[in-house]
Order: structure tokens, then C-alpha cells, then sequence
């Protein structure tokens, strides 16, 4: 499992297999309340789960060390 973080849209993307080829993800599924995107392959497996509102949305430790994929800086080592 590996999380990106794009801090200035507050998004988070948790990568539940080791990679997603582009067009793997086939299937996208909003969460009810509208907090998520689920994604799924052709066999319906999920591939990975797409958060808004991250910072709020998930445990403080989830965003400790994710892939940042903004553009913004880093924390100093980071």
C-alpha cells in the first residue's frame, strides 16, 4: 500500500496494489456521501481509493509520509 498527497488540493490517493497501468482503473465509484472515488479493474478488483478532504478525512499517521505529488516543497528531509 502506498499513499500520494496533493497538498494543495487536499487529496489523498491510496495505492492498495504496487502499480496501476493507465486504463487498469476502468471503474470509478463515488462514495455515497461523496468523500471518496473508488477505483476498480476489469475483474473488479479495487486498484486504489481517491480521498477528499484528506487532512481531515484520514488518520494524522497516513499523512505523515506520503508521496507528495504537488508541487509544492517538502517538510526538510522529506
Amino acid at each position: 500500500m502506498r499513499v500520494e498527497y496533493d497538498a494543495s488540493a487536499d487529496m489523498a490517493y491510496i495505492c492498495l496494489v504496487d502499480g496501476i497501468a493507465p486504463g487498469e482503473a476502468v471503474r470509478q465509484v463515488p462514495a455515497e456521501d461523496g468523500t471518496a472515488v473508488l477505483d476498480y479493474d476489469s475483474a473488479g478488483r479495487l486498484l486504489g481509493i481517491e480521498v477528499f478532504s484528506a487532512r481531515r478525512r484520514l488518520h494524522p499517521e497516513l499523512l505523515e509520509t506520503p508521496q507528495r505529488i504537488d508541487r509544492e516543497p517538502g517538510p526538510p528531509g522529506g
